[in-house]
């Protein structure tokens, strides 16, 4: 991997280009990778704004924890309307992750907990290695969820399992956490970065309509009407279908030479 120096990022944000895959790596495990505000918004630069040869990106951190929630050191004695803007703010920054230009690919190992578990959230697809474990501990401080967990966690396990989490403390363990939806791979420890990069790779190849569709369409297809998904839907096969790139790998799979799908044991 070659290491990027991208301006206006915190210290607590590397990058690192791998081939066509930005790789983006929390840097403060002497704090289990808790979010101060410089990380959230240095989240928000770099997704608004990737480098133009990135076509995914893979969300790695240094140490035994992928997240352990918002720094406590950056609570602070808020106001009402401050506290919202806060909240806001981390909103908009995991919106760039969720909504941008890249798929995005987590790797979760130890905690996932708070902050991190919505930050890992925002991300397309987790990679989950053994000892992640997956909590959302601000109902046991008499606090919310403020940075996006209520809207993108029910739609990963339902509303029923993060009531369970919030009212009572619950833990997953990565194995629970796997089986309920909160991540879609499950892998031997020491293997998460490496399974990462494999799909980040795949979906760098994807053509950029396609992706375009899946990353924004898809989920507002999800949360249409049925009546209005087919419609978006078909007006996103007609523009991915026409495009120059969709016509190529068609006539190469119709002649024989495009990639077939195949079962795992093939």
């Amino acid at each position: 991997m070659n290491p990027l120096d991208l301006p206006d990022l915190p210290a607590s944000l590397h990058v690192e280009r791998h081939g066509d895959v930005l790789v983006v790596r929390l840097s403060r495990a002497h704090k289990r990778n808790a979010l101060d505000d410089a990380t959230v918004l240095g989240f928000e630069r770099l997704f608004a704004d990737p480098p133009a040869w990135a076509r995914a990106a893979v969300l790695d951190a240094d140490g035994d924890h992928f997240c352990a929630g918002l720094d406590l050191a950056e609570l602070a004695e808020r106001s009402t309307v401050e506290g919202l803007h806060h909240s806001r703010m981390w909103h908009r920054a995991f919106e760039r992750i969720e909504r941008g230009r890249i798929p995005v690919v987590a790797v979760l190992r130890g905690a996932v907990i708070g902050g991190g578990l919505e930050l890992a959230s925002a991300c397309h697809v987790r990679v989950a290695e053994p000892s992640a474990y997956f909590a959302l501990p601000e109902g046991q401080r008499g606090l919310f969820v403020g940075g996006g967990a209520s809207v993108r966690v029910p739609r990963l396990v339902g509303v029923h399992r993060m009531t369970d989490m919030m009212l009572t403390g619950r833990v997953y363990d990565a194995e629970e956490g796997h089986r309920v939806g909160l991540s879609q791979y499950l892998v031997p420890a020491g293997e998460g970065t490496k399974k990462a990069l494999e799909l980040a790779e795949t979906m760098a190849g994807i053509s950029p309509v396609t992706t375009y569709a899946v990353l924004h369409a898809l989920p507002r297809i999800g949360e249409a009407d049925p009546d209005q998904g087919y419609f978006i839907e078909s007006l996103m096969a007609a523009v991915a279908g026409g495009s120059d790139e969709a016509k190529t790998l068609m006539r190469e799979f119709l002649d024989g030479r495009g990639a077939r799908v195949r079962g795992n044991d093939a």
